[in-house]
């Protein structure tokens, strides 16, 4: 590559302050955008496409509220996207890193200018976020995958072996043989950003199947690339049947790779079906997936309560708890545990719940009646085997309200403190202060999961025996600090055990995934005789 890209740096999140011009031009655009009803069709190829088989996008917060009609994509779209991603690969794969990586720095300063209160507003109404919420996901963290990705290209690119003065030794990273097939979650449009656009700014060209519950912004995503100048076919957009659109590009051979955000027993099925249909693909698929997560916050007796307690409500509750890496079971020493719970309590108490559009609401609702119902099962179950502290109600007339609930249990097996739940809900166990060594066993052995962690001390000592006997639990993990929100270019994301194959996105680590390596020598002078220097007679 023989341009340089510029230097990234993090995108400052916008504070949406009274008065300020963001917030004026954010207000503006979530009224307008309320008020209208659009069409969302299939994009194949450049091409947009309506099936009459359609299904709505709703406001989770107000789900009579109805924002779009999607066309779901059926057989004959998939087939079609296949082709489209083939013609696509032939000329995008050959183009030079410099010019794909142009693309995806633009969309980057369209983000960041023109299509920012649009990519906030689609993700505030279609996903429930508030705006601070919207701001650092759809907003910062999307820009910066988008700027932070070419520059760690640019330096995987620039990884070249040794040569010689007689031979030159080159390293061609090039793009899968096929097509990747991208799956993104409902919770983050700066992940539904990432996972196809990844894999493409290496010279793949992708399949997308955006979540059914964040088509609206995953249509403007797609738009906006387009305004960006990604060219027809590189990524095509196909909502549809998750089902059957997996079933049936998991059986192409084409299938270079997946990109996958969502569930631990999706991934893990996808995973068998590639392992039972090996012998069909051109290649061996390369299987990315950041999936489940039970993540802890444990406390030792040194812990600042307040700073605790802050981690606790703001690593719980921010986004319904609707995040991979939300805090979903806390440890707690007895001496500490009554003055935290006071606290959290009290913060709990304060926290307004309702229509995001209102810039004062902390809590949303949850993404859709399948989740509320999940999580309305487990708060009955606390109910009858534990004890709900603060909160536990559940509403669902208007919109998909789950109260931040606070649950504590005697018992640190209690499946609230094992199974993923991804609502507000938190279960704390209280532990001896002479049982520290004990309790981090514990946290260690409880759950499949081993997304982030946190731990909480004021004690170096402490604070270096959790890490060593965490040291697998959590792909991120977080000293005095919540679990949530790593920043790209800082704490690369990503979990092993249950939680993914932890291939660390927003790093080069995720992008030596999307890339097949060839190993080129050129001999300038190439030998001229058979025989070797030994075959001679003494």
């Amino acid at each position: 590559m023989s341009a340089r890209v510029p230097p990234p740096v993090n995108e400052p999140n916008l504070a949406y302050l009274p008065g300020s011009p963001e917030r004026a031009a954010l207000k503006g655009r979530l009224e307008g955008m309320a008020s209208e009803r659009i069409d969302i069709p299939i994009v194949i190829g450049g091409r947009e496409i309506r099936t009459g088989a359609v299904e709505r996008t709703v406001m989770p917060h107000d789900h009579a509220h109805v924002l779009a009609d999607w066309h779901k994509a059926g057989p004959p779209h998939i087939a079609q996207a296949v082709e489209a991603a083939a013609a696509a690969h032939r000329e995008w794969g050959s183009w030079p890193l410099e010019d794909r990586a142009a693309v995806f720095l633009r969309a980057a300063e369209l983000l960041a200018t023109t299509w920012r209160s649009t990519l906030n507003a689609a993700t505030m109404l279609g996903q429930s976020k508030t705006v601070f919420q919207a701001e650092i996901d759809a907003a910062s963290e999307l820009i910066d995958f988008w700027r932070f990705n070419p520059y760690y290209a640019e330096a995987l690119d620039a990884e070249q072996p040794i040569s010689t003065h007689a031979m030159w030794n080159r390293m061609e990273y090039r793009p899968l043989e096929g097509f990747v097939y991208a799956v993104t979650p409902f919770n983050f449009t700066s992940i539904a950003g990432n996972l196809p656009t990844a894999p493409a700014l290496m010279g793949n060209t992708v399949i997308w199947k955006p979540a059914s519950s964040a088509v609206l912004s995953g249509y403007y995503l797609m738009r906006l690339l387009e305004a960006a100048g990604l060219p027809p076919g590189v990524i095509n957009f196909l909502p549809g049947d998750a089902v059957q659109i997996s079933g049936a590009l998991l059986d192409s051979p084409s299938l270079a790779g997946i990109h996958f955000t969502g569930s631990t027993p999706v991934f893990q099925g996808m995973w068998r079906t590639v392992g039972e249909t090996i012998a069909r693909y051109r290649n061996y698929p390369r299987l990315v997936g950041e999936t489940g997560g039970k993540d802890f916050i444990v406390a030792h007796p040194s812990a600042d309560v307040q700073e605790l307690a802050v981690a606790i409500a703001r690593g719980s509750f921010e986004y319904q708890g609707q995040k991979c890496s939300a805090a979903s079971r806390i440890y707690v020493p007895q001496s500490l545990w009554p003055d935290v719970r006071d606290r959290v309590v009290a913060m709990m108490r304060e926290m307004k719940m309702g229509d995001v559009a209102d810039f004062t609401t902390f809590v949303g609702a949850v993404i859709d009646r399948k989740a509320f119902e999940k999580i309305s099962g487990y708060l009955e179950d606390a109910r009858r085997s534990a004890r709900i502290v603060q909160g536990g109600g559940a509403n669902d007339r208007h919109g998909y309200f789950i109260e931040p609930t606070l649950i504590e249990t005697a018992d640190p097996g209690y499946r609230t403190m094992c199974e993923e739940i991804f609502g507000p809900v938190v279960t704390a166990y209280v532990y001896r202060d002479d049982q520290w060594e004990e309790t981090l066993r514990t946290v260690d052995a409880t759950s499949p999961y081993a997304l982030t962690g946190a731990i909480f001390s004021r004690d170096r000592e402490a604070i270096r025996q959790a890490g060593a006997a965490l040291r697998y639990a959590a792909g991120n993990f977080y000293i005095n600090d919540k679990p949530t929100g790593a920043v790209v270019g800082q704490q690369p994301f990503g979990g092993a055990r249950a939680s993914g194959t932890n291939d660390k996105a927003g790093s080069k680590l995720n992008l030596t995934r999307w890339v097949s390596a060839r190993a080129i020598k050129e001999t300038f002078s190439p030998p001229r005789d058979f025989r070797y220097g030994y075959m001679v007679e003494e």
